[in-house]
């Protein structure tokens, strides 16, 4: 182990912000948690169903709070897009090949489980089981994948929105929900929400990217003025309190993204900001690094595969228990299967590590030794300084 983390330490550009790269492997992780702690299968009269503990106890929706990571994750794609586009400009890197190798990267990976869960599929279906179960669990699969179609074209259009400020289309939420929600319009307006929702925390991120929010005080602004208008809009007007969606929810925070999912994504922003400081001085220490260095190489691995992982638990459990256990298959609607899930939640880990050691290759098959990185230029009240990212 001692010798990964010199190898890894002396592999590390010494421009690189490991603090982004933390702040994305904290996006990935929250992601991964959230869905583990807020699904659930319930097996019943012979079939499984998908539910949620968040349908059933309404209490947990600060759970939401910590785990719904996804604007950060939007904040550092912001970034580095940013910088990785100025860098690509100043070395004459044409767009096409730009574009090519970033889509290449975020896509490569989404093939393996594609094709897994393909076969997985047919053969359920043809060893008898039931077309509700086997959908139920393949949507379990590909629903969180929405997200990389958002994050691709956002990143598609990275010379476009690069110096676009987050007002406009945090303005585009607010008048699409005035609108759906204040003037009775048709719900599939809020779809424009997909888009301009995440383009909010992305440009916050490309604004960062440029010298923007310097200091403390952009991301305490980002914070307090963010957690403000998300806790008015809950308290207020009518936006339920769980950051994700609920099943049988009047509305939804996520799907599609609301204003007060927003609000609430700026608030995080400003949080992340606000931590880059610490996280730099805690990622000095070779060990600490090594972890986030290791969690950002498999970023994509863990993410597509952590869901098959606690399907493959649950599954196994049930067949080889023969009957319910608790917090994997009974109905998530009491504090015992709070307790269960967080003791299964170490048997997911492992699952998932096993997927991580037998795909991880999809995903670095792309990366070559040597490969020039990009490099992002930012700025901090200290100095100016080259961050190099992979």
């Amino acid at each position: 182990m001692r010798d990964l983390v010199t190898r890894i330490e002396a592999a590390t550009p010494p421009g690189r912000d490991r603090a982004v790269d933390a702040l994305r492997a904290l996006a990935v992780l929250g992601v991964v948690g959230g869905h583990w702690l807020v699904t659930a299968l319930v097996a019943d009269s012979g079939t499984v169903r998908g539910a949620s503990p968040l349908a059933y106890l309404p209490e947990l929706a600060p759970v939401s709070w910590v785990f719904q990571t996804l604007a950060v994750f939007f904040l550092v794609g912001g970034q580095v897009a940013a910088g990785s586009w100025a860098s690509a400009q100043g070395r004459g890197v044409p767009y096409g090949r730009w574009l090519g190798g970033r889509m290449g990267r975020l896509f490569r990976p989404v093939g393996a489980v594609s094709a897994v869960w393909a076969l997985a599929a047919g053969a359920m279906l043809a060893s008898g089981v039931g077309e509700p179960t086997v959908l139920a669990l393949a949507k379990l699969v590909w629903s969180p994948l929405w997200f990389l179609l958002v994050f691709a074209a956002l990143t598609a259009l990275t010379p476009l929105v690069a110096r676009l400020h987050p007002l406009w289309p945090l303005a585009v939420v607010l008048h699409v929900d005035l609108v759906r929600f204040g003037l009775g319009g048709p719900a599939e307006l809020g779809w424009v929400n997909v888009v301009a929702g995440w383009l909010v925390p992305y440009c916050v991120g490309a604004l960062v990217a440029r010298g923007g929010l310097r200091g403390l005080r952009g991301g305490w602004a980002l914070l307090a003025g963010g957690a403000t208008a998300a806790g008015a809009l809950v308290l207020w007007a009518g936006y339920p309190a769980s950051m994700v969606g609920v099943p049988g929810g009047r509305i939804s925070n996520l799907d599609p993204p609301s204003l007060a999912a927003v609000a609430f994504g700026l608030a995080q922003c400003g949080a992340a900001l606000l931590l880059l400081g610490p996280l730099r001085r805690a990622l000095r220490r070779p060990a600490v690094w090594a972890v986030v260095a290791l969690v950002n190489l498999s970023a994509m691995t863990v993410f597509l595969w952590h869901q098959t992982a606690m399907i493959i638990v649950t599954m196994s459990a049930l067949l080889l228990a023969g009957g319910p256990l608790p917090g994997l298959h009974a109905v998530p609607d009491d504090a015992g299967w709070v307790l269960a899930r967080l003791l299964w939640l170490p048997v997911f880990a492992l699952a998932l590590l096993v997927c991580w050691a037998a795909f991880r290759g999809c995903e670095q098959g792309g990366r070559r030794e040597g490969r020039r990185s990009d490099v992002v230029r930012t700025s901090s009240p200290e100095r100016k300084r080259e961050v190099r990212r992979a």
